[in-house]
């Protein structure tokens, strides 16, 4: 069965190894143009592309093979691969810095600051567009695993290895088995040398005593639970892969979500706009596809600021911007390839209102037909266009209204942003107001903003005019109100997970805003809790890495005193659970940048940052792995949800990593959910939580197996005598592999609780819980040992004994069966073998049923039937034969007939060891030392608050005492994240005042220390 179980082991590593293959040779491999000397085209295999190479990018789009950057004509990607963020973005070419203004020609490229001109390894170039005569062309600057995509799979083909503590204690426990096991083989040898023994019977029966005490079913018998688990997990639309993971997802207590596609729905909607007039809001407006806005400045802006572009027919791009887009119903018009060819400039996109939102033209006589068609096209050229940049937080454009003279100046953004660059007499008094009452309703604002440009301004001259020219001195016309819609199910989930005391963490490649927006919608950030945005600029110009600390936003101040209780702020104390000190009021968030240069310069604030840190937004897929690691780094055990390739290597790397997709995600990820809705995480924490306790059952069970016949045969070896084959057989396979096989199939609770099964077999509660049924074990099976040999019928068993005649004539006749047995060499029948035999039998069953516990993390054992009817008809079928004993069965398993009153005894001594057993198991250690001594292995048992009826009181002193006696040392938490709480608690300097800069030092020590600077 062992070699059963490491056969399908190695067969799902080697698959999965071969699918992960697969999919990076998918594309790693496909033929390519290079320019050569004298414009000459060449082409060759992706595999030979080197740094400097000058690369042809096809019309019709490719798979980039490498990392290059644009240095002619314009590109749409589709960086999806990397960013997890389905949005085409426009890639243009590199500037030429010797016509740039400003002093840019000693600036050297970089991929992360010239990301906008970088087609990156993995993404996919939907479209090229051109000049006359020029083909699109890219420099090649990283092949292989230097690409973005080569960082990605390396940490996908060689993760860092998972530690879990369980499989360390359980090769430890078994090194104590090893132990005992090397005590009775040394006590075998004595023994039999001093009783002149033959030397082959020692030899075997030493061996015997080993392979006793370390049981070679165990691996078996550990990956029942699992394989059952995995069973359940298909059942409910969850894939496996790498079934020792299920144990592991057992103790998450932290996990990561992405937002798009996973928490949210793919997109934003349209809720409405609320336009400015005459420094006025005016009403906010759901329809804004009506006669009355269709040539009004606000939708001219939203009809052109936009990177929308059509891509076989079909418009794409952010979905901000298609949906803006949508709302107005404009068409988009691009040139065509023909069209382009035929200019030296790439033709202007065209955007116009449908026909029938135009309003018609009355004129007066028929000479004036022609003068009132005219001014009913109305179409308006896309002059310029400044992208969106995430640093300036805004983009605009240049557009031009087919027959005006003058251009027009559009943009939109964040609304602090926009209103900065506006005229001051154009911006409402109100405008604070109305965008904080949006903001705490979770929508995403955008504001819009407008200016004429001079007339001198032409075609030509606006292609080469800075953008900080045109973004200035504008006119704020109102805010455009976007809503990003959760799953249905995202709410209730959270917040299940945040009942269990399970930390959510969001971490997207979306911007800031909208990252926090949703992290309050969903309740990962409760509305009274506070943001800290941790802004890291990197080390320039001769100064030192900084980190600027800015709180998001402040409470309401609430004029009803008694709508911020006292009770809603908690009162922390030393005796406080210490899982429950991370629980606060104030989260970090902080952009993909900031994450690197704090991982870098800031070493020490990483694990207070990650003790607090819930949104983590722009996050590379090396840097989602890189928070994974640093979670872990502090002792949590982290879970990861994931939908896109740009997460493998976090799912990867995560304790539990659950995809939400079949694509490549799924290939790393040792989970995939069928269904793409979170609500698969709570069912894969249950269902790793009962496998884990069955992993603890099991793994007592056995133990305890093994040491109740390690004492069996210890004792019979004391008499030279032993268990016979048949009843080892019985034994072994009757009993043991029936119940570990079926007390494994308890399935799940129903929910789950703020309670975590331990993580280890080297824990208090564990620990006392098998040495006290070993204790109780050995002491039963002494007691009936050592009194069989007091009973008056007592004497050293040969064939000819007659014990049962002593009852009477009852079993009279069937004393004679036994006198008519052959001589034992081995001395197996005897009353010491058989009452070794029959309690030790009941001994294995009633561990069974102490150990096979339920709430809160399995159902109850009554509601595993196969395990109940197993455990009855054992219970039944050995009764019976100790009872009312049948010739062929203690024929066949060498028992020895017994007087009936002794009979009577040992189901005596039965009954006492089964109430005993449950009762330590269940009332002592579940009842008393799992909520007073091991509480830390229990997440939010208990709080102590300042004041405390009288009976509490009464209880609170019990426990202190009872947890003094038993444990006098003050304990330090385990966990890093604990200790670290504690320590939070009592600093004056955490978390950090608003308006603060941290500096690192000059010289960064090892420890990378830092100093806090307040900025007055």
């Amino acid at each position: 069965m062992s070699v059963v179980s490491i056969l399908s082991s190695l067969y799902s590593i080697k698959k999965q190894y071969i699918m992960l293959h697969d999919m990076v040779a998918a594309h790693s491999t496909v033929r390519v143009s290079v320019c050569r000397v004298n414009e000459e085209k060449e082409e060759i295999f992706s595999t030979e592309l080197v740094p400097g190479d000058v690369m042809v990018i096809p019309l019709n789009g490719t798979i980039m093979p490498c990392d290059a950057v644009l240095i002619n004509g314009t590109c749409i990607v589709n960086e999806s691969m990397l960013t997890g963020e389905s949005v085409p973005v426009t890639k243009t070419n590199l500037p030429n810095p010797s016509v740039d203004i400003k002093g840019m020609g000693d600036e050297l490229y970089s991929p992360e600051i010239h990301k906008r001109h970088t087609l990156f390894c993995g993404t996919t170039v939907i479209q090229t567009r051109f000049y006359t005569g020029e083909l699109v062309k890219a420099i090649v600057v990283r092949t292989g695993f230097s690409t973005s995509k080569g960082q990605l799979v390396r940490s996908i083909l060689y993760p860092k290895p998972t530690d879990f503590k369980l499989y360390r204690d359980a090769y430890l426990f078994l090194l104590c088995l090893v132990a005992v096991a090397a005590i009775g083989f040394i006590y075998t040898i004595i023994n039999s040398i001093l009783n002149e023994v033959e030397i082959g019977v020692i030899i075997i029966e030493s061996l015997d005593i080993i392979t006793i005490t370390v049981p070679p079913a165990l691996p078996a018998a550990m990956t029942a639970g699992i394989v059952y688990a995995q069973r359940r997990l298909k059942k409910i639309g969850i894939f496996c892969i790498s079934p020792q993971r299920i144990n592991i997802c057992g103790q998450l207590n932290l996990v990561c979500f992405d937002k798009t596609g996973t928490l949210t729905e793919d997109g934003l909607d349209l809720w409405g706009i609320q336009r400015v007039e005459n420094t006025r809001f005016l009403l906010p407006e759901e329809n804004v596809c009506n006669e009355m806005l269709v040539k009004s400045q606000f939708v001219a802006c939203m009809a052109t600021c936009h990177s929308l572009t059509k891509i076989e027919g079909v418009l794409s791009g952010d979905p901000l911007d298609l949906k803006m887009f949508e709302a107005i119903g404009w068409i988009l018009e691009e040139a065509t390839e023909e069209e382009t060819a035929l200019h030296n400039r790439i033709m202007p996109t065209v955007v116009r209102p449908p026909k029938q939102l135009l309003p018609e033209a009355t004129p007066l006589g028929d000479q004036e037909m022609e003068l009132f068609e005219l001014p009913a096209i109305y179409e308006i050229g896309i002059v310029r266009q400044f992208p969106f940049s995430s640093a300036l937080q805004r983009m605009s454009v240049v557009a031009r209204v087919l027959g005006d003279k003058k251009m027009d100046a559009y943009m939109k953004g964040a609304p602090e942003v926009i209103a900065s660059l506006c005229k001051p007499e154009t911006i409402p008094v109100d405008f604070e107001n109305v965008l904080e009452d949006y903001t705490k309703q979770g929508f995403r604002v955008i504001a819009l903003a407008h200016r004429k440009l001079e007339s001198k301004l032409t075609w030509h001259k606006v292609q080469n005019i800075s953008r900080d020219a045109i973004e200035n001195n504008m006119d704020f016309m109102g805010l455009i109100i976007m809503q990003n819609k959760l799953k249905r199910e995202t709410p209730a989930v959270l917040e299940d997970l945040h009942k269990a005391n399970i930390r959510t963490v969001m971490v997207t490649g979306d911007n800031m805003l909208t990252a926090v927006s949703v992290a309050r919608d969903c309740g990962m950030i409760l509305p009274q809790d506070k943001v800290i945005i941790a802004e890291a600029l990197p080390p320039k110009d001769g100064k030192v890495a900084k980190i600027n600390w800015h709180y998001a936003d402040t409470l309401t101040q609430c004029s009803n005193s008694s709508a911020i209780d006292s009770e809603a702020i908690p009162i922390k104390s030393v005796h406080d659970s210490l899982e429950d000190l991370q629980v606060s009021r104030y989260h970090f968030a902080m952009n993909g940048k900031s994450f690197s240069v704090i991982l870098e310069h800031f070493q020490d604030l990483v694990p207070k940052l990650m003790l607090h840190g819930t949104v983590f937004a722009r996050m590379a897929p090396d840097q989602k792995t890189q928070l994974v690691e640093a979670l872990q780094n502090v002792d949590y055990f982290v879970g990861m949800c994931g939908d896109g390739a740009n997460d493998c290597g976090a799912l990867k790397r995560a304790h539990g990593g659950i995809s939400l997709s079949e694509l490549e995600a799924s290939v790393a990820s040792p989970f995939t959910s069928k269904t793409p809705s979170i609500s698969c995480v709570p069912n894969l924490i249950r269902e790793g939580r009962a496998a884990l306790m069955t992993s603890f059952c099991v793994f007592k069970f056995m133990a305890l197996y093994s040491i109740i016949q390690y004492f069996s045969v210890t004792l019979l070896y004391s008499v030279l005598s032993n268990l016979g084959d048949f009843q080892f057989l019985f034994i072994d396979l009757a009993i043991i592999l029936v119940v570990v096989f079926t007390m494994s199939l308890n399935p799940a609770w129903k929910e789950l609780v703020a309670q975590r099964p331990p993580s280890g077999l080297i824990s208090g509660a564990l620990l006392f819980s098998v040495l006290s049924q070993i204790i109780i074990s050995i002491g039963f099976q002494s007691l009936g040992f050592f009194w069989v040999k007091r009973q008056p019928w007592y004497e050293i068993w040969h064939p000819h004994s007659d014990a049962c005649n002593t009852t009477g004539s009852l079993y009279g006749n069937f004393s004679h069966l036994y006198n008519e047995t052959e001589d034992d060499p081995h001395n197996i029948q005897n009353y010491e073998n058989t009452t070794v035999f029959f309690i030790s039998s009941f001994q294995y069953l009633i561990v069974a049923i102490a150990f096979s516990k339920g709430k809160p993390f399995r159902q109850p054992c009554y509601k595993n039937y196969l395990f109940v009817l197993s455990v009855i008809i054992l219970y039944v079928f050995i009764l019976f034969i100790m009872l009312h004993p049948v010739a062929s069965i203690d024929q066949a398993l060498q028992i020895v007939c017994v007087p009936y009153q002794w009979r009577i005894t040992m189901l005596i001594i039965v009954l006492v060891n089964a109430l005993v057993s449950i009762m330590v198991e269940n009332f002592c250690l579940d009842m008393v030392l799992w909520k007073v001594v091991f509480n830390r292995d229990r997440q939010g048992e208990y709080r102590f608050t300042t004041t405390q009826p009288a009976q509490e009181s009464v209880d609170y002193w019990g426990k202190c005492c009872l947890s003094c006696a038993l444990d006098c040392r003050k304990k330090i938490p385990k966990a890093k994240y604990m200790y670290l709480a504690q320590e939070l608690l009592v600093d004056p300097e955490w978390p950090p005042k608003p308006q603060t800069t941290t500096e690192a030092k000059a010289l960064v020590k090892e420890n990378g220390s830092c100093q806090i600077i307040t900025i007055t």
